[in-house]
Formats: structure tokens, sequence, C-alpha cells
């Protein structure tokens, strides 16, 4: 009968130090106990950067002669709104203001 525990006792062992050697092998964190680890989360890459590369740049935004002619062509569209009664309302006379009103 010792025979036997020391044959699950030397089994045990081995499976242990595979398993130890499987995660140095693979950069695995090894967690006998089980207990959460924020390690998972660690190593994952960081996305920010990814998703900051999908758009291309905009060199618009760089070039101050650019934003003042489309600002300056903005200001013109609303003029040119404002003279035909299509303008934005004044503040505190919208829809929702008429609708409060009544």
């Amino acid at each position: 009968m010792a025979s036997g525990g020391l044959k699950k006792l030397l089994a045990s062992a081995i499976t242990e130090g595979v398993t130890e050697a499987r995660a140095r092998i693979f950069g695995h964190q090894l967690n006998p106990t089980g207990q959460k680890s924020s390690h998972k989360i660690l190593r994952k890459k960081l996305i920010g950067e990814k998703v900051a590369q999908w758009y291309p740049y905009d060199i618009k935004k760089d070039d101050p002669l650019v934003m003042a002619r489309q600002e300056q062509e903005r200001l013109s569209k609303l003029e040119m709104l404002k003279r035909r009664g299509k303008g934005p309302p004044k503040k505190g006379q919208g829809r929702r203001a008429a609708k409060r009103n009544k």
C-alpha cells in the first residue's frame, strides 16, 4: 500500500514539474492556488495606439489658413441663411421653448 502512495506522490511531482516547465517555456504565469490575477489584463497590448493609427493624419488642422477659410465659409453660409430667415433661432426661442410657453 505504501508503494501506491509513493506512485501518486511521484506522479504529482512530475506533473507539477512539467507544468512549471511549460509555463517557463511558453511565458505563462503559474497560478497553482487559482487566485484571480491581473496578469491577463496587463499582458494585453494597448489598443489606443492601434486605433489612432487607423485614422489618417489630417493636415488641414495644422494649417491656420485652411481653418480660417473654412470658418469664413461657415460664417458666410450662416449669414446667407439668416437673410433668408432659415438661420438658427436665438437662444430660448426654438421649438422646445415654444412648446413650453403654450
